[in-house]
């Protein structure tokens, strides 16, 4: 299974407009974070973690040419507003397949309700096909794939569990019986938003404590804003198994019998 990051910064990006922050400042690549994305590739499968409003220079800068589908975690704008450039993908392959809670689905809806109209539709506008997700497993292409609940303040999110590999972002919150979902997983990537402590992401020291309660062979962090600091500098303070993610990193997890 390869894994790339299509974007790994939070619902501004790095750099922020107009912002003279240091870390927006920085000429390294690896501080430049597009909206958090991942794209999550196994056999003939391609499938996108969110679609933000980045979404197209993603693909374009991944050089994807085809999607089986797109999971969502939640609803907020940075995972969802890019939807509408999944036309491309519509019109050579048909419908576009989501997956998503029934709530995250009814917000779709409201926001480009333009892709569900049955009559005179505009003919540029692309379709989907939904598919509601509980908090149980479900497959995608015959691989079992487990929802991770967690509170997002006071919403709840999903995270996704692929055989040995778990992506979770914007958690707070995850309760004990959901960190058992993620018992025996190789690779865990799980949001980190900033040094001091946030409403509704894991801080740096949350998310440590976090990948402690969970002791994945790798942890990488993601969901990163400007206030976490430097990359380097990041990384030098991190523990031997756990690495701050950058746009266009590709990793490969070796799951067991896919």
């Amino acid at each position: 299974m390869k894994i790339t990051f299509l974007g790994t910064g939070t619902s501004q990006g790095i750099p922020i407009i107009g912002s003279n922050h240091p870390v927006c400042l920085s000429k390294n690549p690896k501080d430049k974070r597009l909206r958090v994305s991942i794209l999550v590739e196994w056999s003939d499968n391609t499938f996108v973690i969110d679609c933000g409003p980045d979404f197209r220079y993603q693909m374009l800068r991944a050089n994807c040419k085809r999607i089986d589908g797109i999971l969502f975690t939640h609803e907020h704008s940075d995972h969802v507003l890019g939807l509408d450039d999944i036309r491309p993908f519509y019109f050579r392959q048909g419908d576009v397949p989501i997956y998503a809670h029934k709530r995250v689905l009814k917000e779709i809806k409201k926001r480009f309700s333009y892709f569900f109209v049955t009559e005179n539709k505009y003919p540029g506008a692309p379709a989907v096909m939904e598919n509601r997700i509980k908090n149980k497993p479900f497959l995608l292409n015959g691989l079992t794939v487990v929802p991770i609940k967690g509170k997002h303040a006071e919403l709840s999110v999903f995270g996704f569990r692929f055989k040995d590999f778990a992506y979770l972002t914007d958690m707070k919150i995850v309760k004990d019986k959901e960190v058992e979902k993620l018992k025996g997983v190789k690779v865990l990537v799980v949001n980190a938003l900033r040094i001091t402590p946030h409403r509704s992401h894991f801080n740096l020291e949350e998310a440590l404590q976090f990948i402690e309660r969970v002791n994945p062979e790798k942890a990488y962090l993601t969901h990163i804003s400007h206030l976490l600091g430097f990359h380097d500098e990041v990384q030098e303070l991190l523990p031997d198994n756990v690495f701050l993610a950058y746009d266009e990193l590709q990793i490969t997890v070796l799951n067991k019998r896919l």
